[in-house]
């Protein structure tokens, strides 16, 4: 039965076999964040985490943007909310449910994205990008500073120096150059970015996805434990791996020498 999701056309929402597909939908705004969009995106990725039917997500863009940060119309409305809020009710949740989805997600990056857009990128499982595709952290140029988890990722993926410079001087990083730094996994090129990360997202569909959720629970608490701490972890989650029916059913496929079939338990 397919799950029921507020209704917005901020977001499309689609599923193909196991891989849930959420599109930012605002392409006449470069897929700006508004507070509708912001809920909606919260809501569906809850929704995407509660059914047992979809074992991966896909996060992209219509149009020739993939997310270009917060709309700054709708944050100088008067009577609006303060920037405060909308960190606090909107970037946050998102970063949060975004690390604490228990199945991956994969940030498909169709074109510019900057600001929150970027940092929500970076906060992904897996990001991959069209050649054509740009990263700004655009804060700076606006007297902000950035947010949406992007001084906690952006720093371990590239390095202190270089997330301390892309930050304070908001130069925009091409697609190429993001992936030759270890900002983002792959690149692809334009006529084929769309099936390819399609394929790639449909593919992290197939697999274990209980091993591969706690694979991102070990790497979120890699953040903050020492390495007996870790190697305490890595025992406790083989375990439950181990037990899981996708093990059992991989170890015993690699025996007889056939192709596993995995259901996600």
């Amino acid at each position: 039965m397919p799950l029921n999701f507020n209704q917005t056309m901020t977001l499309e929402i689609t599923q193909k076999e196991n891989l849930g597909i959420i599109r930012f939908n605002r392409p006449e705004a470069y897929n700006s964040f508004t507070r509708e969009m912001s809920f909606a995106l919260i809501d569906a990725l809850k929704k995407f985490n509660e059914d047992k039917t979809v074992r991966a997500v896909l996060l992209t863009g219509n149009g020739k943007a993939f997310c270009a940060g917060q709309d700054l119309k709708e944050a100088v409305e008067d009577n609006g909310l303060s920037v405060e809020q909308m960190v606090e009710e909107h970037y946050n949740p998102i970063v949060r449910l975004i690390r604490k989805l228990e199945k991956p997600v994969i940030a498909a990056v169709n074109g510019v994205a900057a600001g929150a857009g970027a940092n929500i990128a970076f906060a992904c499982d897996i990001a991959v990008a069209t050649k054509s595709a740009a990263f700004i952290q655009a804060f700076s140029k606006i007297g902000l500073v950035p947010d949406s988890g992007g001084t906690f990722f952006l720093p371990r993926l590239v390095g202190f120096q270089k997330a301390s410079a892309l930050m304070m001087l908001g130069d925009k990083v091409t697609a190429e150059e993001a992936a030759q730094m270890n900002m983002i996994y792959k690149v692809f090129e334009d006529d084929v970015f769309a099936e390819e990360s399609e394929k790639l997202a449909i593919k992290m569909s197939q697999m274990p996805t209980k091993a591969l959720a706690y694979t991102k629970h070990l790497l979120n608490q890699s953040f903050t434990n020492d390495l007996d701490a870790q190697l305490d972890q890595e025992k406790e989650w083989q375990a439950k791996s181990a037990a899981s029916k996708d093990s059992i059913e991989g170890i015993q496929a690699f025996v007889e020498k056939r192709k596993p079939e995995f259901t996600g338990e």
